[in-house]
């Protein structure tokens, strides 16, 4: 296939910026500099873009060479290495790829919104958490996004074609992400073919993803880093008798953040030292056992940290107004403060809520204690999601290595 100029290029990416609302002067800037990709290209000889004229132009012009794109860059030098990876994905994909959502509308085509709008009602219809609609709804939005980036006017007009291009835009991303992607995308296709919007069901013939989650290792604590995180905490002020209480029923109970921040105080059951709840994630109640040093830490909240504010939820926000965590908070950013008070390292393995929970799966099955009761005490659905931590216990793995001559005598 013939390739485009460069000029024609650049002409319809600044066509579909504008669409996408790019500001004034964010245009001003990627004018300025495709103006000077232009005349460096041009003295090169070279009329169309390739990988290679875009790194020597930041070479050239930003001392930015090929070598150090791995390091972590300066803000303004991954804006200059932003404008040659745009125009390389606008050449390959005719769309613009990775663009900041946070505080813009995805979508602004009439016809395209109320089919989000009518989607995330059949989530609702479908009883999926907050979390998984909120989910789905944005990357249907996305690959709506995308539809109108290669002139589709409505769902009529989706193909395979044009579904297996929008994946191979997500080229670089963890199989994780993609498989997410794709299990949204499978939800917005079954709603077309449901609602009648299309008559074809595109969902049984999504891709799947090759890789496991259980090739995965999960990221643990060690009983000297858990031990330092939690003498971090200030127990003295409010805030600090609710994080040591969250971070107690991660480690020790295993729960989940969102589930942590769900929690109200009828789930708690005194007199039988348990803690009773609807897990977020599969729907299931979950009774655990109350450890003396958990219960305590949430009556400490209770009596002498937790503001004075007409909510059930037990944890909130400490600053005004005092209103539970969002759906989005995962609350990493209270591990890592504490990991930075602790001088643990920040970049080492991830460090999230989550890896609290593997901690103590981990820990259990140290003690030798059975899959089958972590299983039930993480609330797993399918018992198969605890045997990745089976990867984390050194020694039971040991235990099941070959001698060099054993392994021999298999050949």
């Amino acid at each position: 296939m013939k390739k485009q100029a460069l000029v024609e290029l650049i002409d319809e990416l600044e066509q579909e910026m504008l669409r996408l609302g790019y500001t004034e002067g964010s245009m001003q800037f990627y004018r300025r500099r495709w103006r000077m990709l232009l005349r460096f290209a041009e003295e090169r000889g070279e009329a169309c873009y390739s990988e290679q004229l875009g790194i020597a132009f930041v070479e050239h012009h930003f001392q930015i060479f090929e070598k150090d794109f791995g390091r972590t860059l300066a803000q303004s030098e991954t804006q200059e290495l932003r404008i040659i990876r745009m125009i390389g994905d606008f050449q390959l994909h005719h769309t613009v790829l990775r663009r900041y959502y946070k505080h813009k509308e995805i979508l602004t085509d009439a016809y395209f919104t109320a089919i989000n709008e009518r989607f995330m009602h059949y989530c609702a219809s479908k009883s999926y958490t907050k979390v998984t609609t909120d989910h789905y709804v944005k990357q249907s939005a996305r690959f709506m996004d995308y539809l109108v980036s290669q002139k589709v006017t409505d769902c009529k007009g989706i193909d395979l074609r044009l579904i297996y291009d929008y994946l191979k835009t997500l080229a670089g991303y963890t199989y994780k992400t993609v498989e997410q992607v794709i299990c949204a995308l499978r939800a917005f296709f079954r709603f077309l073919l449901e609602t009648e919007v299309v008559q074809t069901d595109f969902a049984a013939q999504m891709p799947m993803i090759q890789a496991r989650k259980q090739t995965r290792i999960p990221s643990v604590w060690t009983a000297d880093e858990l031990k330092k995180l939690i003498a971090a905490i200030d127990r003295g002020s409010p805030k600090g008798k609710r994080d040591y209480a969250i971070i107690l029923l991660a480690c020790r109970l295993g729960m989940r953040c969102t589930d942590i921040k769900h929690l109200q105080m009828t789930n708690f059951r005194w007199e039988e030292k348990k803690l009773i709840f609807i897990q977020s994630k599969t729907r299931q109640p979950l009774s655990l056992p109350l450890p003396p040093e958990v219960g305590w830490a949430v009556i400490d909240y209770l009596r002498y940290g937790r503001p004075k504010v007409d909510s059930s939820v037990l944890f909130v926000r400490h600053m005004a107004p005092f209103l539970p965590f969002s759906e989005e908070d995962h609350l990493n950013q209270l591990i890592k403060s504490y990991m930075e008070l602790a001088h643990l390292p920040t970049l080492k393995k991830r460090r999230g809520m989550h890896s609290l929970r593997h901690t103590m799966a981990s820990r259990l099955l140290e003690q030798d204690t059975p899959l089958s009761t972590i299983s039930d005490i993480l609330g797993h659905v399918d018992p198969d999601s605890t045997a990745v931590y089976l990867k984390v216990d050194i020694e039971k793995l040991r235990a099941c290595s070959l001698r060099l001559d054993e392994a021999a005598t298999h050949e």
